[in-house]
């Protein structure tokens, strides 16, 4: 089960449709609310904005964390969904440098929601940002690798030194915008023009 995933139905029992409904609605409504103000957001807000009750959202996500944790989790699926669809774009160069601003985005966005969704002293952060830095990470190579195979990229260009200055970007750019712009300016310096 994936930290997105709605707990199972009993063994030998399928989930019935209004309570996968129900929590799809929770975390559509979760996802609004921290958006808009940031992941301080009560469970009573959230159960509310899905119109469904408290001790719904709490059958569906027991704790608040439990309940960022799924939303973060959705947010980096959606990120390694747009890489795995930018690997059909023809131009290697063009899907690895719209993967890497969408990426840049990410950072610059949800960092605060991801700091707030691995809280705790139960060593939870560790593990879990391991497995969502590997997914980031693996699409990132998927585009980098085909950049450099189409001779798009430089070729001693590591994951690691992309992601470590898409990374810089989105951490000390003034705002989104200027974090855009510097991912921009890395396009110069990592592309070959092949």
């Amino acid at each position: 089960m994936t930290p997105s995933s709605p707990e199972p139905a009993p063994r030998g029992r399928t989930r019935r449709a209004d309570a996968s409904r129900n929590a799809a609605l929770l975390l559509a409504a979760a996802r609004e609310l921290v958006t808009e103000s940031g992941p301080e957001v009560t469970l009573d807000e959230v159960a509310r904005r899905a119109g469904v009750g408290n001790a719904t959202l709490y059958r569906h996500f027991p704790t608040r964390a439990d309940l960022l944790v799924a939303v973060y989790a959705d947010e980096v699926a959606e990120l390694c969904r747009q890489g795995a669809d930018l690997l059909a774009d023809p131009s290697p160069a063009d899907a690895l440098f719209s993967w890497l601003d969408a990426f840049v985005v990410h950072v610059a966005t949800k960092r605060p929601l991801a700091l707030t969704a691995t809280e705790g002293p139960t060593g939870r952060r560790s593990a879990l940002f391991d497995q969502w830095h590997r997914s980031i990470r693996a699409t990132a190579s998927d585009l980098l690798e085909r950049a450099q195979d189409a001779g798009a990229a430089r070729p001693g260009l590591t994951v690691t030194d992309l992601l470590a200055l898409a990374g810089g970007a989105a951490l000390t750019g003034t705002d989104v915008a200027h974090a855009r712009r510097l991912t921009a300016l890395l396009r110069d310096g990592l592309a070959t023009g092949g």
